[in-house]
């Protein structure tokens, strides 16, 4: 009788639609907002403003959605305008968003892959040409994120194909077989591994790198569950347990040399609660119950760290504590974002309701400052007084639909 009760108890936590009226109130009002600005502001500000007058899309636009036309084009950025409008299509249907996904597919298949070499060109002039050559690990794991994302989508086998090439470049090139495991995180075009700056450490392996890299392995897992593939996401779970996690703290580990020795003691409160729920994802695709109880029970610890330490009065998320021990206090558009994906998932874990409070209040926040209410779109950085940086760009290498479009499809998949 006392296993059922605990059964039932583990399926109403893992079923919002179950729990009590007024969370389920809350959790529906919360899906249904975020939704409506997926649909009727972030999508159509990005279909607008970002394509450009050829092929593919710019690589700058200004926060009036006007495009630097000069500007270079990143792969992460490509990666993640493919990915978002895969998921688009994949989770609402819509003609419009599988025909901006396929264009995406096609200008990064013919433009980023290096034909000669594999992997993946940093970044591309305006007219499609290498201008940075070099392999970022970081930029390849958002190519099979993306590329896997559009097979899933679409059931393009170019795309597929394509995902699984970049796999074997990391099987071949990028995993550390001879030194520690892991992966390494920088090449030159020809795979070579590049000299440490002057006056700077050897950082080789970090967590922001594996903890992306996982993100693609799983989501190529789902559509090609090849055992090498299960075995490295297994080993990438250990690394985020152990080598890249500090369990006395409960809070990763940023930057290591090639034996996994770390170089700073900073804490990223945006990662931390970002890796919660990401390394709940990837137990569960495993499908590895003994390991989806291990990860559950540090994702909690890393989430609930990350909001004591790093929420603000203002229940925004601080970006990170530096080595120096002081903040980095303004508020990034993607903390905020993973902060509402992470207290849901903590919720649905443990059935406390503070975790949806919390969700809700900082979706407030994002409401109030982030999403620009003028030009449409979102604002990606504040300042400390919560303004927007008008001068940053809304659209660039690092800022793009990802964080805020997953948190919209992340919400639809978990309240129903």
């Amino acid at each position: 009788m006392k296993r059922i009760l605990v059964l039932a108890l583990a399926a109403c936590l893992l079923l919002p639609c179950a729990c009590t009226s007024p969370e389920k109130k809350m959790a529906a009002q919360l899906k249904s907002e975020i939704t409506d600005d997926l649909e009727n502001n972030l999508l159509p500000w990005w279909m607008e403003h970002v394509p450009d007058d050829a092929d593919g899309f710019w690589g700058e636009v200004r926060y009036d959605g006007r495009p630097v036309m000069e500007a270079n084009r990143a792969g992460i950025l490509n990666a993640r305008i493919l990915w978002t409008f895969s998921s688009a299509y994949r989770v609402l249907g819509k003609a419009e968003y599988k025909a901006l996904a396929d264009r995406a597919a096609k200008y990064y298949r013919a433009h980023f892959i290096d034909p000669e070499y594999g992997g993946v060109f940093y970044q591309l002039t305006p007219d499609g040409a290498p201008s940075e050559p070099q392999k970022v690990t970081y930029c390849i794991a958002f190519g099979i994120y993306a590329l896997s994302e559009h097979y899933r989508a679409t059931g393009d086998p170019e795309s597929l194909a394509a995902a699984q090439g970049l796999f074997r470049d990391f099987e071949e090139h990028i995993y550390d077989a001879a030194q520690g495991g892991g992966y390494i995180e920088g090449f030159t075009r020809d795979w070579q591994i590049p000299s440490p700056r002057p006056g700077r450490p050897a950082v080789t392996k970090t967590m922001n790198t594996h903890i992306h890299i996982m993100e693609g392995f799983t989501n190529l897992y789902r559509v090609w569950p090849d055992p090498v593939l299960r075995d490295r996401l297994f080993e990438l779970t250990d690394i985020l347990q152990t080598h890249l996690y500090n369990a006395d703290t409960h809070h990763l580990i940023l930057f290591c040399d090639r034996d996994w020795n770390d170089f700073n003691n900073a804490d990223s409160y945006g990662h931390d609660i970002e890796t919660s729920w990401l390394l709940c994802e990837t137990a569960e695709v495993l499908g590895d119950q003994a390991l989806i109880e291990k990860i559950r029970s540090q994702a909690i610890d890393m989430c609930s760290t990350a909001l004591e330490e790093g929420l603000r009065p203002d229940n925004a998320l601080m970006y990170e504590k530096r080595g120096d021990g002081s903040y980095q206090s303004n508020s990034a558009w993607w903390c905020q974002n993973e902060t509402v994906v992470g207290c849901i998932n903590a919720w649905q874990i443990t059935g406390d309701k503070r975790y949806l409070e919390q969700a809700a209040k900082t979706w407030e926040f994002i409401k109030q400052y982030h999403i620009d209410r003028e030009n449409g779109g979102w604002f990606c950085n504040l300042n400390d007084d919560n303004t927007p940086r008008l001068q940053e760009m809304k659209a660039s290498t690092w800022n793009c639909p990802y964080h805020n479009s997953r948190m919209a499809y992340e919400l639809m998949a978990r309240i129903k």
